[in-house]
């Protein structure tokens, strides 16, 4: 309407060092926990799937996007999908932790799939997130341990 140069950008669960550890979401909850020797608290059965794109990723999609003429919502995300009682497995091995995962009950309102559709990315920015799972959370354990 104003013809204002715009860029939106849709970022989906974005995690790596400087996270704050009790901002409830899975990954610091995790690892926060993994940490401590606590159990690792997974809701229903933790089939529920969430992806997970590393910050350095986040931010070069982001910087493409700033970069492009692209005007149109841009989803910056990692589409590979993981249930979180796997992640919660994956960050007891990477951390090396004695925690057991402990069951609770599933709240009503909990999202059964979180997976962003990067179509837009690839086509007019051609990006996609680069850095693997395992990757990302060894990096953001070790950040944990420091601080």
């Amino acid at each position: 309407m104003h013809k204002v140069d715009t860029r939106i950008v849709r970022i989906f669960n974005t995690y790596g060092p400087r996270m704050r550890k009790n901002d409830g979401r899975a990954i610091p909850n995790f690892i926060s926990q993994a940490l401590a020797d606590q159990p690792l608290t997974v809701y229903g059965k933790g089939l529920q799937t969430r992806s997970f794109c590393y910050v350095d990723d986040l931010i070069e999609g982001i910087w493409r996007l700033l970069n492009s003429g692209t005007n149109s919502p841009v989803n910056i995300g990692n589409p590979d999908e993981m249930c979180l009682v796997d992640l919660a497995k994956h960050i007891i091995r990477i951390s090396q932790s004695k925690s057991k995962i402990e069951y609770r009950k599933l709240p009503i309102d909990d999202p059964k799939q979180r997976r962003p559709d990067i179509a837009r990315a690839k086509k007019y920015l051609k990006w996609q997130a680069g850095v693997v799972l395992e990757d990302g959370l060894a990096r953001t354990i070790e950040w944990f341990r420091q601080n």
